[in-house]
């Protein structure tokens, strides 16, 4: 599992991916950061969860239905396939996503391996 980001962004870590994923940061250093996930039930998500947030499915969804409840933001837009993602993060400033090392493109900026 990589971790990708539009050209600027620099490398960084497990910690400040979860951070980035959960809310709990908006960016690395002093670039703002825009996070990006797949559909609930993507197998590349589940491995995602699992790998790096260290959380289940059900616990990221319920993660994010408190936060929004108590009104402190809401959950990475989520994109169709792990090809829209790579297309969305290399094209925006900013963003972050998530993919398998096979669908990383050469070139593509990896600021996070697992």
């Amino acid at each position: 599992m990589l971790i990708i980001g539009h050209s600027a962004l620099p490398k960084t870590d497990k910690l400040t991916v979860q951070r980035l994923y959960t809310g709990r940061a908006v960016s690395i250093g002093q670039q703002q950061v825009l996070p990006i996930n797949l559909p609930t039930g993507n197998p590349v998500r589940d491995d995602f969860l699992l790998t790096c947030m260290e959380q289940s499915e059900e616990q990221y969804t319920g993660y994010w239905l408190v936060r929004r409840y108590v009104g402190k933001g809401a959950p990475p837009q989520e994109m169709g396939s792990v090809d829209e993602v790579i297309k969305y993060v290399q094209a925006t400033p900013g963003a972050i996503g998530y993919a398998p090392a096979s669908k990383v493109p050469r070139g593509a900026n990896v600021i996070f391996r697992r």
